[in-house]
């Protein structure tokens, strides 16, 4: 029998997963000896023995991946015997990360939920419970290779019976990083304000505040949770007024699928999502009555976000809340538990992650403090996402799906891209994969730019990349084009600036892996135009880096600036006056504080910004209604003339397209002979939008003799719009390619910078 070594190197989501061990067994049944390790790109598995039983093992293990295990490429090496060696073998980790990939957070798995509560279990009640297949990984993680050395649980030395199962192959602990019992693990402990302990048991404890109608910041995997009982009107006020977010929609955590069907409305694909290990915020309709069930969570608005525990901790306060009742039954049984579970920050700050930033920051907000003593590492919020058309809509990617990587058609030079103010992400761009990093949120105070900082730095040292190019907006203005430009500096790389519509629809063709040419429908809020203009209603021509402007929404006075963003009754009036109706202004916002000093300015040629932009068009219009004239959270305009549409027809001759512009004038006339019937001026608004744009699109997409289209942009999150567009897009005959694994508003929007600045280093390189 002659002898062959062989090397197989996985790539892929291979390490934190439970990969060795998996590979381990499997190579155990073969007479193979060798080893498997992590490395910098991944897990390597070398194998010597019988050429034909060498075929069978490689095959095997491709078979039957461990649950959360990826594999992305395989490379086969052959390598030179090695003599005497006589056994197949778990070698330590080799090598700094190259092309290996972090897992992300993982919710807790059914096999550890049994132990958590089992009395005879060592881990009864243990709320740092896991195994290879649950838990804490990105939040937890300094460096890659993943092993526990790189993770915040080096602080934590394993006792024996822990060890023990850590160094196992047969365990489902085996190199589980955060491995860990009550002897030798972190612990909970509960504070009041001052930092004070409080005695007795931290979940029972916490409990009890919360039976009281006040608030608890509960320290989570990759930051805080404020947490209220949901159900009591005076706790959400209370915790309201202590957030400052009067009116923003608060998220609620309940037990399980069960529970999520008393209050909502819930599809098999929505099941799926809120039980899935990624464990998001799914938002779900509201069934009748439950504003009332619910007073103040998500007043006014049809949807309500809802997920579902997925660490132990959050499973003890609910065990604890039901009297720790035994056995597993009760898991699985509704209940009428339903927590508030919203992000502990300040408004407008980021996310709190570490104990005494919590006390500080937190002071006037909560009222105890369920901590524990193992740091997080990077902050890293709840993903959001809807269900729409089947297909998942992502609001907000975060915890669970970062930092997973898009894979891209093809490989090129490493990018950095910095995204923009608004839902800021970055993303970094290695070979075929691009990694966008979990939300950040907002950017502009100081203690944003910092964390943005942070992630990105973070990032980097993660995926193991030195840029080759940074990629930023065209706005020089933000944090983001200034950190861009300082590392294009620090690294001593161009820097690219890619026009905020396009980075939209490139976002999109790098998901789908194509690079153009292709009609691109950005309907946006507001981006800089390569002419300087403020941009938003685009019809652009994509192919690779560039484009080409085709159409845009016909442009709106942007009165008051920056202001009429958060106050759509400026962009109501003026929408009016660019019509030629200051009286129709005046008697509709007249009685506003602010008109006084605004009437000087009407009357007469706007002089100042325009935009195209069509989430500012949708703020008038919700202004013109009545609904919202200055908004109090993002996108409240949009969502509140969304909810009170209903099906109806279009408005017959409600739009004009001239020279690539839409024109939606007719339709605003028609809409004020309405008066303030809101239902119908929202319900006309949609029927007609979706039909005008549509027309636009088509006539372009035929005149430029293109079949695809690639629609992206925050009024994509509009799933009464989408669904209408789409629907007369395909009956025209029109491949349509929209965002699924990123969100189309400003969340995605990193992803398009690195993509469209890749594509232009590529182009200008010389021919060979």
């Amino acid at each position: 029998m002659t002898a062959t070594r062989i090397r197989l190197t996985f790539r892929g989501r291979v390490q934190g997963v439970g990969f060795r061990p998996y590979v381990w067994r499997t190579v155990r049944a073969y007479p193979l000896t060798g080893f498997v390790r992590n490395t910098g790109a991944g897990v390597d598995v070398e194998l010597q023995g019988d050429a034909q039983q060498l075929r069978a093992c490689r095959r095997a293990l491709t078979l039957h991946l461990p649950p959360l295990a990826r594999v992305d490429a395989l490379d086969e090496t052959r390598l030179p015997l090695i003599e005497m060696e006589t056994q197949f073998e778990i070698a330590d980790s080799q090598g700094k990360a190259s092309g290996a990939r972090i897992p992300t957070d993982i919710a807790t798995c059914p096999n550890c939920l049994d132990e958590l509560f089992d009395g005879s279990d060592r881990r009864y009640r243990y709320a740092f419970t896991n195994c290879t297949d649950c838990g804490p990984r990105y939040t937890i993680t300094h460096s890659l290779p993943y092993d526990r050395a790189e993770t915040s649980m080096s602080a934590f030395d394993l006792c024996p019976a822990c060890r023990e199962e850590y160094e196992d192959p047969a365990s489902r602990r085996f190199h589980a990083e955060p491995n860990a019992c009550p002897q030798c693990g972190p612990r909970l402990m509960l504070t009041d304000r001052f930092g004070q302990l409080l005695k007795g048991d931290p979940i029972a404890g916490a409990l009890q505040i919360l039976g009281m109608g006040r608030s608890v910041a509960m320290k989570g995997l990759g930051g805080f949770h404020l947490v209220c009982d949901a159900t009591r009107a005076d706790a959400v006020e209370r915790l309201r007024g202590q957030k400052k977010r009067q009116q923003k929609p608060l998220a609620v955590m309940v037990l399980n699928v069960e529970s999520a069907r008393r209050l909502c409305h819930v599809s098999d694909a929505e099941a799926e999502a809120l039980a899935s290990v990624s464990r998001p915020i799914v938002l779900l309709d509201k069934k009748e009555g439950i504003d009332a069930l619910l007073p103040g969570v998500a007043p006014g608005l049809s949807t309500l976000g809802v997920m579902l525990p997925y660490t132990p901790m959050q499973w003890l306060l609910f065990h604890e809340a039901l009297g720790r009742p035994q056995g597993n039954a009760w898991r699985d049984e509704a209940s009428d538990r339903v927590w508030v579970m919203t992000s502990a920050n300040p408004s407008g700050e980021p996310i709190v992650t570490n104990n005494q930033e919590a006390r500080e920051r937190l002071n006037q907000v909560a009222d105890v403090f369920l901590l524990h003593n193992r740091n997080i590492v990077v902050r890293c919020d709840d993903s959001v996402l809807a269900l729409h058309e089947g297909q998942t809509l992502m609001h907000r990617r975060a915890r669970g799906y970062a930092p997973d990587p898009v894979l891209l058609q093809g490989d090129g030079p490493n990018v950095l891209a910095t995204g923009v103010p608004a839902k800021n992400t970055l993303t970094v761009l290695r070979g075929r994969e691009a990694f966008v990093s979990q939300h950040v949120g907002d950017v502009g105070d100081p203690l944003s730019c910092q964390a943005m900082e942070e992630v990105c730095h973070h990032l980097l040292e993660l995926t193991a990349v030195r840029p080759q190019a940074i990629a930023c907006d065209l706005d020089p203005s933000h944090y983001p084009s200034e950190l861009a430009e300082e590392l294009s500096g620090h690294f001593g790389v161009p820097l690219i600036h890619v026009q905020h519509q396009h980075a939209h629809i490139g976002a999109v063709l790098a998901e789908h892996g194509r690079s153009g040419p292709v009609l691109g429908l950005a309907l946006d809020a507001v981006g800089l135009g390569d002419d300087g203009k403020a941009w938003g209603g685009e019809l652009l021509c994509c192919a690779g880096g560039e484009f080409t402007r085709l159409g845009q929404l016909a442009p709106l006075p942007l009165i008051g600036g920056a202001r009429a963003v958060r106050e759509p009754w400026l962009m109501a009036v003026g929408l009016l006056c660019a019509m030629g109706e200051d009286a129709e202004a005046r008697q509709r916002f007249g009685s506003h504080p602010a008109w006084p000093a605004l009437a000087p300015q009407l009357g007469r040629p706007f002089e100042g910004w325009q935009t195209s932009s069509l989430a500012l068009w949708t703020g008038a219009i919700a202004a013109l209604a009545g609904l919202c004239k200055e908004q109090r959270f993002d996108n409240e305009a949009q969502q509140k003339l969304e909810e009170m549409a209903e099906d109806c027809a279009p408005l017959a001759g409600g739009w004009q397209i001239a020279d690539g512009q839409l024109d939606l004038s007719p339709l605003v006339r028609h809409l004020l002979t309405l008066g303030d019937d809101a239902g119908a001026i929202a319900s006309l608004w949609h029927a007609t939008l979706a039909a005008a744009l549509a027309d636009w699109t088509v006539q372009a997409a035929r005149q430029a003799d293109l079949g695809t289209v690639a629609i992206a942009g925050g009024c994509c999150a509009n799933r009464r719009l989408m669904s209408l567009l789409l629907e007369k897009l395909s009956a025209a005959g029109l491949s349509v390619l929209r965002p699924i694994a990123l969100p189309p508003n400003d969340g995605g929007l990193s992803l398009g910078q690195a993509w469209v600045a890749r594509e232009r280093l590529q182009a200008a390189r010389p021919k060979a």
